[in-house]
């Protein structure tokens, strides 16, 4: 084993240049998510608290893939990031000695962004099906109605939810026709046409997808239920620049209890309630330092990775 790594010492031990990735791993990781889903400033400013989620997870890869660098190759001294680049350029000639280990490293530190694309890729892909085989199936059942821009599905229970993609459709049943006034119907068809525009189906995907790579931590779980909800909100924020608080509420109740297909985002669902009494309850803006603060956390969390891959990456030689 001595004589296939080279000098088999520094492998066993790591060095101290591992501790601020893991450090990062554990603020972004599982203390950060935590306090950003009981903090109620993210309901009231969601676009905000989405771009946070979204910074602690490109920290978290990035301190993996870091981690990954630092237990594969603990030394007592660092080398600039240049150096470490001139190794990745050179593996594809071959690499000898310790620079095979280098070599290693870097496969492994590759290893968590890869493995994230690639579940990111089958979930667009998988979620792209599913709305492809409904979306033919509209076609058959479903008559499209160029006033609403909008198809209508016949049937009695009041449903509106809206199909993202490269080729967006929103559906309204007969039913949701029925019990909503045009007010209301206005704001559940700009609901769904923030959806649409905003390519929230990209973010929910990635969501899903980091839940699936890193399940164990609570960033991960956390993700999967926040950002949709996150998502809903923000749809609802910009409903509210065409309609009354009183017509979207009323309609999100209407259509709460109406079934949708996987993948579609519903104007009702099982968040309607909390979003009805988030339109409905009037409260105080939110002030400014605990958002400011989690900012300011969660870009530290992207920085820090970054900076410390620059100025130092172990076990390279000048």
């Amino acid at each position: 084993m001595r004589g296939l790594l080279g000098h088999a010492g520094p492998l066993l031990v790591p060095g101290p240049h591992v501790l601020p990735p893991l450090t990062v791993i554990v603020v972004a990781g599982v203390l950060l998510p935590k306090a950003l889903a009981r903090g109620g400033w993210a309901h009231r400013t969601p676009r905000l608290a989405l771009t946070v989620w979204t910074l602690l997870g490109v920290s978290l890869i990035a301190s993996v893939s870091l981690a990954a660098l630092h237990l594969l190759l603990p030394a007592a001294s660092s080398h600039h990031l240049s150096r470490f680049l001139d190794c990745w350029a050179g593996l594809p000639n071959g690499l000898a000695g310790g620079d095979a280990r280098v070599g290693a490293a870097l496969w492994a530190a590759a290893c968590a962004p890869a493995v994230f694309a690639v579940v990111l890729v089958r979930e667009l892909l998988s979620a792209r099906r599913v709305r492809a085989r409904h979306a033919a199936l509209l076609r058959l059942v479903g008559s499209r109605r160029p006033g609403l821009c909008a198809t209508v599905l016949e049937h009695d229970t009041p449903a509106v939810y809206c199909l993202p993609g490269r080729a967006p459709d929103i559906v309204v049943s007969s039913g949701a026709l029925k019990v909503l006034t045009g007010q209301q119907v206005t704001a559940v068809l700009e609901h769904e046409r923030a959806h649409i525009a905003g390519r929230h189906h990209l973010l929910v995907a990635a969501a899903r997808a980091f839940g699936a790579v890193f399940r164990p931590l609570p960033l991960a779980r956390l993700a999967r239920t926040e950002v949709p909800l996150l998502l809903e909100m923000t749809a609802d924020d910009r409903a509210l620049r065409r309609c009354s608080r009183d017509a979207l509420a009323t309609a999100l109740y209407a259509v709460a209890s109406g079934q949708t297909p996987p993948m579609a985002f519903a104007a009702g669902g099982p968040s309607a309630v909390v979003r009805m009494r988030r339109i409905l309850t009037p409260h105080a803006p939110c002030s400014p330092a605990p958002r400011t603060a989690f900012a300011a956390l969660a870009a530290a969390a992207v920085l820090t990775p970054l900076v410390l891959a620059c100025c130092s990456v172990p076990g390279l030689a000048g």
